[in-house]
């Protein structure tokens, strides 16, 4: 029987047909509720009963165990007798609740609001009105008093109150603004505290003719913050006055969200459809397409909606400029979206393998003496066949270098510099060559006013310099794009610095769990950036780097998301799990770790693995392929995480295979 549960209000559960289960009393929905709050991790019995009671019965325990079992044969009675329970587990000297995250009305709520960040405005709002119904009262209705569904209430309700403010915001998007002011003259009304929500307010109005009252409310909200809490307004509602008094003409649009990415979107269409309208012949589209990729290169450096929806525009740019058959076109198109890319797995590889593919087709059919655009084209390769094995992208950087520094064009090089920076993972042991091109594109870019290229060359050398062990460069370029992004706005820098310094707390002995605070933070920092190539698995890997410099086991709690890295951990947790014959099977099928910034730090999960079960034909592998880059640390080449030294991993190695 399929199972809902629900905390969006009072603990509940449902059957498959919708009926409500009974949970019989309020202890027993105390135990579930506390699984549901562990997330699927295992609470021990004596956790259990220090959180159900403050003075616990001398028959706590065996009270437990009865709740437990009556909530069994509630949520699954159609179990056969003595079969193993399938969604409340025994694990150890615990319980966990092992279920699907779509059967819980909080995990199916926080889906919904995350992916409504990166729908349009339509699809937003009929998402954000039906995961907003699921509401049923405050979370946890019944357990306010309980001190450990304290941070999940509060966490679950901060999530409840930004889905109301997205869903007014796509509203406003919409050109509903009259529909959003009753809701959010409610919402500020109970939460007077959310600035936002202010903000939202007073811009619905405005738009709907009601200056005068959009200007009370923003004084109301800055008495209120100044009189209740103490602080001042936020830049955004100080700056919403002036412009309301100023009639600014942005805020008769519709940005969504209210960003930088939003609002010259906004402001591009507009520009379009005053100057190109519905009956244009195709010189128009042409120019429409020629301006919209521009649009698109500057949507993306502003990092999160803005980077989503470059990447879902991108390839249908491409692909409208493929059918008006004009070659020349389609090169411009495709070679024009020259934005500097870090990071080695793709945030779309399906989409890469089309661009690579329209990129080469477009190359083929190209008329000579182009040859400028054939190096955008090839350097689009280069770029977009990162993380792959395809001798085609090394190959493509080649040449595009080549032809960039015969036509002497510096924006050109630069460009095709970055595709030669994305084809030097194939190999551990290239952290000297990567600094190399860094430095040039540092040097290439202050020269020419390339500042894109000029943050990008001291991120890469970042990079290599925490692979070479030379953290005082590395800081040094950590502050210098810290100081260009704060002054032209590029929020994506501070992603790869902040996991940097994580990565300096680990490489200069501080306590792990600082080490793993600090990288968690760097994490949470990462939500929402829009790069889900660099986020999936990430948080999980870089605390595993640090167990493994500390000796410590591999957690095998299932509910971790490994993301892209979990075949090379899959021996390790085997092995953690007292399954050595699964473990060696698993080594044995493991294929190499692709191309990239984790390439050295995924050999070292293998290494580990293959002296753990003395696999001498899988050790030698490792020391082949670590070898290289005998003088670098493991891993640091991201400028994220480390598995330490190279050469105490090839020591090991060594010793492992003389015995």
């Amino acid at each position: 029987m399929a199972v809902t549960l629900g905390v969006l209000g009072p603990v509940t559960a449902w059957d498959e047909a919708g009926e409500r289960i009974s949970l019989r009393g309020p202890k027993h929905r105390s135990v579930l509720a506390r699984l549901v709050v562990a997330g699927g991790r295992t609470v021990p019995l004596s956790m259990l009963v220090d959180d159900l009671w403050v003075a616990p019965p001398a028959h706590a325990v065996g009270a437990i165990r009865t709740f437990v079992g009556d909530l069994r044969r509630a949520l699954e009675p159609d179990r056969p007798p003595r079969a193993p329970a399938m969604l409340i587990v025994t694990d150890g000297t615990g319980y966990a609740l092992r279920t699907d995250p779509s059967s819980l009305d909080a995990s199916r709520f926080e889906r919904a609001v995350r992916a409504a960040r990166t729908l349009s405005p339509g699809d937003a709002q009929s998402t954000l009105r039906e995961a907003l119904a699921w509401w049923r009262g405050p979370a946890y209705a019944d357990l306010a008093d309980e001190h450990w569904a304290r941070a999940e209430r509060s966490r679950l309700t901060e999530l409840r109150l930004h889905a109301v403010e997205l869903l007014a915001a796509s509203l406003l998007d919409l050109g509903r603004a009259a529909d959003a002011v009753p809701d959010l003259d409610a919402h500020v009304a109970e939460h007077p505290w959310r600035e936002e929500g202010w903000r939202l307010l007073a811009l619905a109005l405005y738009r709907t003719g009601r200056q005068g009252e959009a200007l009370d409310v923003l004084r109301r909200a800055r008495t209120l913050l100044v009189d209740q809490l103490g602080v001042d307004p936020g830049s955004a509602l100080r700056r919403l006055e002036v412009d309301v008094l100023n009639h600014a003409d942005y805020l008769d649009l519709h940005p969504w969200p209210d960003d930088g990415a939003g609002l010259v979107w906004a402001e591009a269409a507009a520009t379009y459809e005053r100057s190109t309208g519905p009956g244009d012949t195709t010189p128009g589209v042409r120019s429409r397409l020629r301006s919209t990729v521009d649009l698109l290169r500057s949507l993306a450096i502003t990092g999160g909606t803005g980077l989503e929806a470059a990447r879902r525009q991108r390839l249908a740019t491409i692909l409208a400029a493929e059918e008006l058959g004009d070659i020349t076109l389609t090169a411009r198109v495709i070679g024009a979206y020259d934005v500097p890319a870090i990071w080695t797995r793709s945030d779309d590889a399906e989409q890469a393998e089309q661009v690579v593919a329209a990129a080469e087709r477009t190359l083929a059919a190209l008329p000579s003496g182009q040859d400028a655009s054939r190096a955008r084209l090839l350097a689009t390769i280069a770029i977009e066949s990162r993380g792959t094995t395809e001798p085609r992208g090394r190959s493509a950087a080649t040449e595009a270098e080549a032809l960039a520094r015969h036509l002497d064009d510096p924006a050109l090089l630069a460009f095709a510099l970055n595709g030669v920076f994305m084809q030097t993972f194939h190999r551990a042991g290239l952290a000297a060559r990567r600094d190399a091109i860094g430095a040039e594109l540092v040097a290439l870019s202050s020269r020419h006013d390339l500042t894109t290229y000029e943050l990008l060359g001291h991120l890469i050398q970042l990079q290599s310099q925490c692979a070479l062990g030379d953290l005082d460069r590395a800081d040094a370029h950590a502050r210098a794009a810290d100081d260009l992004a704060a002054e032209y706005e590029s929020p994506l820098v501070a992603v790869f610095t902040g996991w940097y310094r994580a990565l300096r707390l680990a490489l200069t002995a501080q306590p792990a769990t600082d080490v793993a605070q600090s990288y968690r933070a760097a994490a949470a920092a990462l939500e929402g950036a829009g790069m889900p190539g660099l986020e999936h698995g990430l948080l999980p890997l870089a605390l595993l780097t640090l167990r493994l410099q500390h000796d410590r086991p591999v957690p095998t709690d299932p509910s971790i998301q490994w993301g892209p890295y979990e075949p090379w951990v899959r021996p390790l947790i085997l092995l953690t799990q007292n399954l050595p014959d699964d473990a060696a099977r698993a080594l044995r099928d493991l294929s190499d770790p692709p191309p990239g910034h984790l390439l050295e730090a995924l050999w070292c999960l293998v290494a580990r693995a293959a002296i753990n079960l003395d696999d001498h034909h899988t050790m030698r592998r490792a020391l082949a392929a670590l070898s290289p880059a005998a003088g670098e640390l493991a891993g640091a080449g991201s400028g994220l995480l480390t598995c330490g030294p190279t050469s105490g991993w090839l020591a090991d190695l060594r010793l492992a295979l003389a015995r």
